[in-house]
């Protein structure tokens, strides 16, 4: 109730003013049961947009802070990603990390849509960074299609750090849905998870093409505090586009049989 007022009242009218968000691919995210929609995390806006861009809701894996925070601010911060159908992730270790691959698990048996970022964080300076294996093990042990998802100019409209966003135009691009059915069992090999992970990683980055860092984005965030380096300064770029003098890095490889997909 609280998410269809929300969204069509609130979200809907106000992210459509702010982005004017140019939608690609929709049709290919399944209209019935359950599946997995994987994106590039750019901005903030991200899981609102999407939301308001697909015609299911979708439930998404959100940093337990947003949950615990204290005094009336903090609740009502709780309430509204309650509503919103967020799921809180505990990022502490790696048995927490275990339980939030299990709720994800349990919103994809009862056939709806998950929204994951497999980066599982925001990047810091819009390039994309290794995924998280946590994607691939869902996928595995629920059966569910995986659809690749590009959000091109969130970076541009509110990169980490700026509270209000600007007001420039995005687009969501949607790619065909990866069918991992071939590894069903497979979930407790970590070669296998890791392969998968590249795979949906790699989908990800042909649809938003991005420059590709082979490092998760929390290590490429450690390695900026030990040399005490800030945060470089956003530099200017169409929306998705490299600015000049960007060289391609090392990219994420598909995994034996890329491209076959789900029909």
């Amino acid at each position: 109730m609280f998410y269809c007022a929300f969204r069509a009242v609130v979200l809907v009218p106000l992210l459509r003013w702010l982005f004017r968000p140019r939608v690609e691919g929709l049709g290919r995210v399944p209209q019935h049961g359950g599946a997995i929609v994987a994106g590039n995390h750019q901005s903030f806006t991200d899981q609102f947009l999407m939301g308001v861009i697909l015609r299911r809701r979708i439930s998404f894996l959100a940093k337990q802070e947003y949950f615990t925070g204290r005094g009336l601010k903090g609740r009502l911060a709780a309430a509204f990603f309650r509503g919103l159908g967020a799921i809180p992730v505990d990022r502490s270790g790696r048995a927490a990390g275990q339980a939030a691959v299990d709720e994800g698990v349990r919103v994809l048996g009862r056939g709806e849509l998950l929204g994951i970022f497999p980066e599982g964080t925001r990047s810091h300076d819009g390039r994309m960074y290794k995924g998280k294996v946590g994607v691939a093990e869902m996928a595995i042990r629920s059966g569910v299609p995986v659809v690749p998802c590009a959000m091109i100019g969130t970076f541009e409209a509110q990169p980490a750090g700026r509270r209000l966003p600007r007001m420039v135009p995005v687009t969501v691009r949607f790619g065909e849905p990866l069918d991992f059915s071939r590894y069903a069992g497979m979930e407790d090999q970590r070669h296998i998870l890791r392969a998968v992970t590249d795979e949906i990683m790699y989908a990800i980055l042909k649809l938003s093409e991005q420059e590709y860092v082979d490092m998760y984005a929390v290590e490429a965030r450690a390695q900026l505090a030990a040399h005490g380096t800030r945060l470089a300064p956003v530099p200017d770029r169409a929306p998705g586009g490299r600015t000049p003098g960007d060289r391609p890095a090392a990219v994420p490889q598909p995994a034996p049989g890329e491209g076959r997909h789900a029909a």
